[in-house]
């Protein structure tokens, strides 16, 4: 089976790519193209499938960088690949042709960005914590630092986990009303004291405040189509032992 990448006309002719699950030689729980070697499937497995991104992307294994994602704010500038320790940080920004930056997800946002003009790109994971704790305005703040300008920067979300999949307690919403009572616009009313979160379009209200030229999600929820994207709550909600990683990559 072939590859099955999502892409954005927003980002022009900058090489990216959403990779859905399909292509991949993964099996069982992990069916397909499992990018993730945090995960149990097996350590070969998981490189024949990064490998094939990379071939995909037209750069070498190691120039597909990824970095140990902790749901942090946390940015690292890449020049090149990776040797030794990967570093824990959730969004990476690079000015360097042939890298391509690796950002992991099963719910969360996978969030690519570019600034064409000034030739640099940039990767984030931004799960409600990341994106809370503001790893999307620091990515376009080292985007700025590279070189970038805030306004010429595109920054689209790609596959995560919609409003209507994303049911969350009591807790969850008094926690985002604490930072600014006008994050309740992102929540609607569910069964009980549950609430449904739109983490997508809070991505797209932070990335917009931040001053982006363009900001977009394309659309797909990880939850609602298990055949293109794996999904960790899905996974919880079917008490399977572990999930798979989707990739989501871009390169100058």
């Amino acid at each position: 089976m072939t590859l099955e990448i999502l892409t954005s006309d927003s980002l022009g002719d900058v090489t990216h790519g959403f990779f859905t699950r399909k292509g991949g030689a993964s099996s069982g729980v992990f069916a397909g193209l499992n990018c993730g070697y945090g995960s149990s499937d097996q350590h070969d497995i998981v490189k024949i499938n990064r490998t094939r991104v990379a071939q995909a992307m037209e750069v070498t294994p190691d120039q597909l960088v990824s970095v140990y994602q902790v749901h942090s704010p946390d940015v690292v500038a890449v020049e090149g690949p990776i040797n030794g320790q990967t570093p824990p940080a959730d969004a990476m920004v690079s000015k360097t042709p042939g890298v391509a930056l690796g950002i992991l997800t099963a719910d969360c946002q996978p969030v690519l960005f570019a600034d064409p003009n000034a030739g640099v790109i940039g990767a984030a994971h931004a799960g409600w914590k990341g994106a809370l704790d503001g790893v999307l305005e620091a990515t376009v703040d080292a985007m700025e630092a590279q070189g970038a300008a805030r306004a010429d920067i595109t920054a689209v979300i790609g596959p995560s986990i919609s409003q209507r999949a994303y049911e969350v307690g009591p807790e969850f919403f008094e926690m985002f009303l604490d930072h600014d009572p006008e994050y309740a616009r992102f929540f609607a009313g569910g069964d009980g004291d549950r609430m449904q979160f739109d983490l997508p379009a809070f991505g797209l209200h932070r990335l917009r405040e931040a001053g982006v030229g363009t900001a977009e999600w394309t659309r797909h929820c990880t939850y609602s189509d298990p055949e293109r994207f794996f999904s960790y709550r899905r996974s919880t909600h079917a008490k399977e032992a572990d999930y798979g990683r989707l990739i989501s990559t871009i390169r100058l």
